[in-house]
């Protein structure tokens, strides 16, 4: 828990506070908890790992405090330090979190590789960046397309998809998410069903990289002439959108599309979802008339 902003309120300091939640925890459930505080959620926890039921360990807010907890401590007790690295560090004579500590970065990043060289000396002095996010993020997030009759043509399948990954995409940029992956999942006239995941390369939100991965899923399902009488594409492994990287590229192919993008969400967000997508989701009533709207959405 961040405790940060429940201090001055209850008149209490780290420690007393602790203490407090302990005692109420008794009190309503008959539960001897072990609690851990310190200035960051990575040390609360590694204290909390530390301490037996019914006690507490409290790391005080300074440099001094935070270097006296950590050096000593074995390194695989840090956060992201599993079997393997640990057993490299200890072919290197690096046992505690201390040796780790006193090493340059860079030998680390020649160790173990460089992101995680960086971020294991980072929290060998005690830094976190993580932190406690009171709304959890939902698991996933679906859209779905029902047909009316049975579907065969291949390219109302991909319409959907195109319909599915653009409704997916809007709704993960108004919520400032990312997914991690993307499962479609095709039901058919039998009531069976067909299911595909891809994780992707980068957690992503926009609708073009969305489309891609699903048009990539449906092809690899070899489908001919299915009877198909709906479709679900699903974004998985959901993060917030702070957590999002893209990988630097000489290829500015995706430029364009993504600043169209842009513009699409502030004409939607002033006047309504319909008012601008793409030509391929344009439902025409015949020959003379022109297109009335999106269609195939979930």
């Amino acid at each position: 828990m961040d405790l940060a902003g429940a201090l001055l309120y209850f008149h209490q300091d780290a420690r007393g506070l602790t203490e407090l939640i302990q005692l109420r925890v008794l009190a309503y459930f008959g539960v001897r908890s072990a609690a851990g505080a310190a200035p960051s959620r990575m040390l609360a926890a590694m204290a909390c790992a530390l301490t037996g039921p019914g006690r507490r360990l409290v790391i005080e807010d300074s440099p001094a405090a935070v270097r006296a907890f950590l050096r000593l401590r074995p390194v695989r007790e840090l956060p992201g330090v599993g079997a393997r690295a640990a057993a490299t560090l200890s072919d290197y004579g690096l046992h505690t979190v201390g040796d780790v500590a006193d090493v340059p970065q860079l030998t680390l990043q020649r160790l173990l590789g460089a992101r995680p060289g960086r971020t294991l000396h980072e929290r060998a002095h005690g830094h976190d960046t993580t932190m406690v996010n009171p709304t959890p993020t939902p698991a996933s997030m679906s859209s779905e397309h029902r047909y009316d009759r049975d579907e065969l043509d291949p390219a109302q399948h991909r319409r959907a998809l195109l319909a599915l990954a653009d409704d997916l995409g809007a709704r993960l940029r108004t919520s400032d998410l990312i997914a991690a992956g993307v499962t479609l999942t095709v039901r058919y006239a039998d009531a069976s069903s067909t299911r595909r995941s891809r994780t992707l390369p980068e957690p992503t939100q926009h609708t073009v990289l969305l489309a891609r991965t699903a048009y990539t899923l449906y092809d690899s399902l070899g489908l001919q002439r299915a009877r198909v009488r709906g479709i679900t594409l699903r974004a998985d492994a959901l993060l917030s959108d702070d957590r999002a990287t893209r990988q630097l590229t000489l290829d500015s192919g995706d430029d364009k599309p993504l600043a169209i993008e842009a513009v699409a969400d502030r004409v939607r967000a002033r006047y309504g979802h319909n008012m601008l997508y793409a030509a391929a989701l344009a439902v025409t009533r015949g020959p003379s008339s022109g297109a009335d709207g999106p269609g195939g959405k979930g």
